[in-house]
């Protein structure tokens, strides 16, 4: 049976193969090892790299734990991403948060991202400095009721979201 909806180039799917080979997986993997949950009593351990693809989503697209968790199992770029091919094989929100308080609770969470914004930064990928211009919408009536029957020259139409304007931009530099 052909899979066209999983040879299907999507953003999502070209966004997550950048990521496979920016992440430097092997690395992350030893900085968490030592502090990950071993297995010696109870259930057997997720795969340590299932785990931090989880997270890195997670905080990739700032989801809770319950919502990733749910990606992962909906999303085909998701599961793919972190080589899932049954939902049993995704870890519940409660263990996924608990990965997460691993990580922050040895300080690795901080380690990793400085690590990632390192990687984009070598790679021109992200900028330290930027100028954000908000063009803050003035409206004004686009009707032709006045003295001398036109519009006024300064005002242009424009759309913000999916909502057309007529009116003045005011830039502001932030």
């Amino acid at each position: 049976m052909n899979d066209e909806f999983g040879a299907a180039r999507t953003n999502k799917k070209e966004f997550f193969e950048k990521l496979e080979h920016i992440i430097p997986w092997t690395e992350f993997i030893k900085l968490i090892e030592p502090h990950y949950y071993k297995g010696e009593r109870g259930n057997k351990p997720y795969p340590l790299e299932l785990m931090l693809r989880i997270f890195i989503l997670q905080n990739v697209y700032t989801l809770a734990d319950m919502a990733v968790m749910n990606e992962v199992i909906d999303s085909r770029a998701f599961s793919h991403f972190c080589g899932i091919n049954s939902p049993d094989e995704v870890p519940d929100g409660d263990t996924i948060g608990r990965f997460r308080n691993i990580l922050t609770k040895n300080h690795l969470q901080e380690k990793i991202f400085a690590a990632v914004v390192e990687i984009l930064m070598e790679r021109g990928l992200i900028l330290k400095k930027g100028t954000i211009v908000d063009s803050t919408f003035i409206e004004s009536p686009s009707s032709t009721k006045n003295r001398e029957k036109k519009r006024d020259p300064e005002a242009h139409s424009a759309k913000k979201g999916n909502t057309w304007h007529f009116g003045y931009k005011a830039h502001n530099r932030c």
